[in-house]
């Protein structure tokens, strides 16, 4: 009986190899990952939200609304004239149940955690907005002497979407060197004054966060 022929052996690409092997390391991965998530989660107490809770949390922005809507009406003042161009702004409350409407105001100043402080230019229009979520903040107007101690002590920059501590000009020079503005002197003096640019160098800071909020600032 003749030898049978051999069989050859599949030839598997290494292309495919190496695919086959991304995948293994990828499922592994993602198991390590999902895996993580539960324990962190459990580790939180995460509990799923009833109907009912979601029910009185819907409640409870509504009251706060209405709580809004009545300090207002109550603490209303004859003229909204600031007593200055610049004020410095600290969220002083908040709670994950307020209306939507207060959070979006709240957001739009920036201050998304409580303590957070921002500079803003005063104006009728701005002292209007501050005073639909009064509850929830203070205000001062701070001297030079205040804006150099903050932004010196606890200033922070955002360039290119990320944070940088200011402890060079570089960065400074990079973000706001269009506007003339290439020093930290340069921002303190572009934000105490109100200069032209003051909106192009508060947004550059990033809120300040503060472990006490103290009602107003020395003027």
């Amino acid at each position: 009986m003749a030898e049978e022929e051999a069989k050859p052996l599949n030839y598997i690409p290494e292309m495919i190899l190496k695919k086959r092997k991304n995948n293994e390391e990828w499922a592994i991965r993602r198991k390590q990952q999902l895996e993580q998530r539960v324990k962190k989660l459990k580790a939180n107490n995460f509990v799923i939200k009833k109907p009912e809770q979601f029910i009185r949390e819907f409640r409870d922005r509504e009251v706060d609304l209405v709580q809004m809507k009545n300090w207002k009406k109550i603490h209303r003042r004859s003229a909204l004239i600031p007593e200055s161009k610049l004020l410095f702004v600290i969220r002083i409350g908040g709670k994950n149940d307020m209306h939507p409407n207060t959070w979006k105001i709240l957001y739009s100043l920036r201050l998304r955690r409580v303590f957070n402080g921002v500079f803003v230019k005063a104006n009728g229009r701005v002292m209007e907005i501050l005073q639909k979520v009064e509850p929830y903040i203070t205000y001062g107007y701070p001297n030079l002497k205040s804006v150099k101690d903050l932004i010196y002590k606890k200033g922070v920059g955002k360039f290119e979407k990320q944070r940088a501590a200011l402890t060079g000009n570089n960065i400074i020079e990079q973000a706001l060197g269009q506007h003339n503005i290439i020093c930290l002197e340069d921002i303190v003096n572009e934000i105490a004054n109100v200069g032209p640019h003051f909106q192009e160098a508060s947004s550059f800071l990033c809120p300040f966060c503060s472990q006490q909020a103290r009602k107003g600032i020395a003027g």
